[in-house]
């Protein structure tokens, strides 16, 4: 683990968080590679968190995991792209496709296919890695932004951070909630007797906070506008099952298969993004860009089959 240590200086400014300081004015790290190497700190011999502010004449100490990443394979897959420049691309995610490397999936993901495209379009060099700004599940569709500098991702996450990027999803549901608009509120944390899924909680885990409306109901079923203020894991399939309307074809979350729709994969689709673009040559708009794509073919087959019109 590399480290620094020193005395913070005194013409920095006042409330100056630990994190901020690291990466502006020691330049040891930018925002983005903080938090993917693990930053943690010490000031004055006591451990912090990398959000403490600072003032001079504190004693610092940073250290760093600095191991290499596993190896990224750049692989020539095909990608629906929506929008591109010099510094983000903004793609229109098939279902199926895994977004980054991990345990058992280290082909075939959306990673592999960026890193290709980048160095083989856009003659990017062999250290460059894509930065993946958020994620989706496997078996989510829809818009997902990345970006291809350091800076940029550090730009575009901390919207996500600061929660001023709008996400809207679609889902069909399995019956509906009882109201046609509402909120929920709730904890979700890691499910003890399953770690593979999440659950809602009133007493531990990270608060989370789900917007829907209902846009259609059936028989049986309803389609539902999803917008999630917060981004926990499983967050939107965790807050349908609490309501009682677990999402058609969710593995994890509805296990038994539907009668109706026995073949039915996870029917959540992310539709639209809003959200501000790094300054490039080919953008220089400072308002929100929104990226919107229609309901795929899944969606509309069953919504035809429940006697809706395209």
């Amino acid at each position: 683990m590399p480290a620094y240590s020193g005395y913070v200086a005194g013409e920095i400014p006042s409330r100056l968080r630990l994190d901020r300081y690291a990466a502006l004015y020691l330049k040891l790290l930018s925002r983005s590679q903080i938090k993917a190497k693990n930053l943690k700190a010490k000031v004055n011999g006591k451990e912090v968190k990398i959000s403490r502010l600072l003032k001079a004449g504190d004693f610092l100490e940073l250290f760093w995991n600095d191991r290499e990443p596993p190896d990224l394979i750049p692989e020539d897959l095909p990608l629906d792209i929506m929008y591109e420049d010099g510094r983000v691309v903004v793609i229109n995610k098939e279902q199926g496709m895994v977004v980054h490397p991990g345990a058992g999936n280290h082909r075939g993901t959306l990673a592999n296919a960026l890193l290709w495209r980048r160095r083989n379009l856009g003659g990017a060099g062999e250290g460059f890695r894509p930065g993946i700004v958020h994620r989706l599940d496997k078996d989510t569709s829809g818009v997902i932004i990345a970006a291809y500098d350091d800076e940029a991702l550090a730009f575009l996450s901390s919207q996500f951070k600061e929660r001023s990027v709008r996400k809207i999803y679609a889902a069909i549901v399995r019956g509906g909630p009882a109201e046609n608009r509402g909120k929920v509120e709730t904890r979700i944390t890691r499910d003890k007797r399953d770690r593979k899924k999440f659950t809602v909680s009133e007493t531990t885990g990270k608060p989370a906070v789900t917007a829907y409306r209902v846009i259609r109901r059936w028989e049986g079923y309803s389609l539902l506008l999803l917008r999630p203020y917060t981004g926990r894991t499983h967050q939107i399939r965790v807050h349908l099952l609490h309501l009682g309307c677990p999402i058609l074809g969710d593995p994890l979350y509805n296990g038994q298969k539907d009668k109706k729709f026995k073949n039915a994969t996870l029917m959540l689709h992310a539709k639209s993004l809003s959200i501000q673009l790094p300054f490039s040559a080919e953008n220089a708009l400072p308002s929100p860009r929104r990226f919107s794509i229609p309901l795929p073919e899944r969606f509309r087959k069953i919504i035809r089959l429940l006697g809706m019109r395209r």
